[in-house]
């Protein structure tokens, strides 16, 4: 499934910038997932500045040892935190507490501030690892790595067909969208445009049914009998293990920076 992506798009990470994973990218991929759902976990369960800040700088540790492009990386996740942004804006003006300033009549609390800061470190601390040791993987490779670790086969099948059809769906909405501007089509607040929307999502839509029964078709006749065989093996070595332990101390160091300096 993977020969439908260019170099590019390889990782779910992409920057579009080609990159060298480092050590990161030598570990199993099952210890990557593991990791990544570990370090989640411990990170929403912290509930102090000092710790929060504490698992952003490991977050960045992280990033520095995937070798990822800092500024694309960093650009992306820009674009995660401007979907939480008015979230984060409104929480001090929304959570009782003491008096911090006042906005067009609208008092802001210290508590409220404080929260909006904690939301933001969490959720930058939690993409940021997942990015750098999930992101990596090429998307074949995260599907077969979540088989080998007893995740439902349907479900590992359904994220190894979307990963590969998502472009060209995308591909699919170029292609009509030129058609639409050879034609004259300039978009704008009208009926027209509305209508002409709705046709572009509704032959999307026909195209996919179209093309699935096609690529059915060609997947049965290569032998396809609702499974898919995965070739890949994995075997954790001395290295896997010794980065589960360092991460599992890191993991027990947060929740005594935690403890001590709540």
């Amino acid at each position: 499934m993977g020969h439908a992506l260019t170099q590019r798009e390889k990782t779910l990470a992409g920057t579009g910038v080609r990159f060298d994973p480092g050590p990161v990218g030598r570990l199993d991929p099952r210890a990557r997932i593991a990791a990544a759902c570990l370090f989640g976990v411990t990170v929403v369960a912290l509930s102090g500045l000092p710790a929060l800040i504490a698992a952003l700088c490991v977050s960045l540790v992280f990033l520095r040892v995937s070798r990822l492009p800092v500024g694309p990386t960093l650009r992306r996740m820009a674009m995660m935190d401007g979907f939480i942004f008015f979230m984060l804006a409104l929480l001090p003006f929304t959570v009782p507490g003491d008096p911090f300033f006042t906005l067009w009549g609208l008092t802001a609390s210290w508590q409220g501030l404080i929260q909006a800061v904690e939301i933001a470190l969490t959720a930058n601390a939690v993409i940021l690892a997942v990015m750098t040791l999930v992101g990596t993987m090429e998307p074949v490779t995260l599907g077969h790595a979540l088989y080998r670790m007893r995740c439902p086969e349907t479900l590992v099948h359904l994220l190894m067909f979307t990963i590969r059809y998502i472009e060209v769906l995308r591909e699919e909405y170029l292609r009509l969208r030129a058609a639409m501007k050879v034609r004259g089509f300039r978009p704008g607040t009208n009926w027209h445009s509305y209508r002409s929307f709705g046709y572009l999502v509704g032959m999307m839509l026909v195209r996919a049914i179209e093309r699935s029964e096609r690529i059915l078709g060609a997947m049965k006749c290569r032998g396809f009998s609702g499974r898919i065989l995965l070739l890949q093996e994995f075997a954790l070595s001395r290295r896997d293990h010794l980065f589960g332990a360092a991460l599992l101390g890191v993991c027990l160091g947060l929740f005594a920076v935690d403890l001590t300096w709540p």
